[in-house]
């Protein structure tokens, strides 16, 4: 059975990954539920909700509100929301229960923004996808509405950080330690889009002089701010751990599986390779952008084929989160802890 799963639990759904892409930016987020989607999200799959508030609603739709799709009703809270806290835009995050009644998302934007006067983004998520598919919409809707071209070529040096969100970077604060780094690389500026800079800076997105993608999430949008505005990128994970280098130093001439986020798990490989172990595999759950893979990388679809690649692939050590070793209390090697929020909700 594809979705069974006997140890591990489940991960973060497409709807937790599109309002932690959209959570700091001053909108509106109103997820289309009856309530549980939203108490998933704010009580496990956002671990800012309990120092930064954002303004995240749910639809509280009721069985026949479901049923006979009343769309009107659920502008009229919008409208209410909107008037009472204001807001730059507004957002629709979708869940199973618009999914199974087919709910048509690009009305609900037109008769939202009608009736609210501000952009409205509708992200058709359906909760039986993962964290990534919903944090790759929200990106994309995000600089698609709000990027503008630059009123001058002359700005500063300047670079955006995409991809920033809990669930794949694993960290709450980060914007001081990016600053450090990539000032010391010679830029004046330092925009960390979703963790540490808000809305203003999504819309000086045109005038970057270059992007860096953390995560595969945010890929589809860094292509899209090269073809709109020439801003060219590059894809890495400046954040690692400096204890985690460390320990990577231990598995010199060893074969290694790394568990994680694709852009993160090739920073770990890289890191790996450079301290000598002698192969690095790098697996996910999640996004497997081929561009970014090597030709031995794998994409896990079940519990079952994970804990098989495992004890059938000779590796001496395994690297991914603490919840996995629950799958591989066969393993004999090496287990070495990297955790990802959206695999078991923890934080380093």
């Amino acid at each position: 059975m594809k979705g069974l799963l006997k140890c591990l639990s489940p991960f973060a759904p497409d709807q937790s990954g599109a309002v932690a892409a959209l959570y700091t930016y001053g909108g509106i987020i109103v997820i289309c539920d009856a309530g549980g989607c939203t108490g998933n999200i704010c009580g496990f799959d956002e671990p800012r909700w309990f120092g930064n508030s954002s303004a995240v609603f749910s639809a509280g739709l009721r069985d026949m509100d479901a049923i006979l799709g009343r769309d009107d009703r659920l502008i009229e809270k919008l409208k209410s929301a909107a008037d009472q806290l204001g807001g730059s835009f507004a957002a629709i995050v979708g869940t199973p229960v618009p999914a199974v009644i087919a709910t048509d998302y690009k009305a609900l934007r037109r008769m939202a923004e009608k009736k609210c006067g501000m952009p409205v983004l509708a992200l058709e998520c359906t909760g039986t996808r993962l964290y990534d598919d919903g944090a790759e919409k929200a990106y994309s809707e995000l600089f698609r509405t709000f990027a503008e071209k630059p009123e001058t070529t002359e700005s500063k040096k300047s670079v955006g950080i995409l991809g920033l969100i809990p669930l794949d970077v694993n960290r709450l604060e980060v914007k001081e330690e990016l600053e450090r780094i990539y000032q010391g690389k010679g830029f004046e500026e330092v925009l960390c889009y979703g963790m540490g800079d808000g809305l203003d800076a999504v819309k000086k997105a045109g005038s970057v002089t270059k992007n860096i993608v953390v995560s595969p999430a945010a890929l589809k949008t860094a292509e899209y701010l090269k073809e709109t505005f020439g801003t060219p990128y590059e894809i890495e994970y400046p954040l690692l751990e400096d204890a985690l280098k460390e320990e990577l130093k231990s598995l010199e001439g060893k074969r290694v599986l790394v568990v994680h986020q694709q852009v993160m798990a090739n920073g770990i490989r890289k890191e790996l390779l450079c301290a000598g172990a002698s192969d690095v595999v790098c697996g996910t759950w999640f996004k497997l952008v081929p561009k970014l893979s090597e030709k031995a990388d794998v994409h896990f679809e079940t519990e079952n084929e994970f804990i098989d690649f495992v004890l059938q692939g000779a590796f001496d050590a395994v690297i991914g989160d603490h919840m996995f070793r629950r799958a591989l209390k066969d393993f004999p090697g090496t287990f070495i802890d990297c955790d990802h929020f959206a695999v078991s909700g923890t934080i380093w």
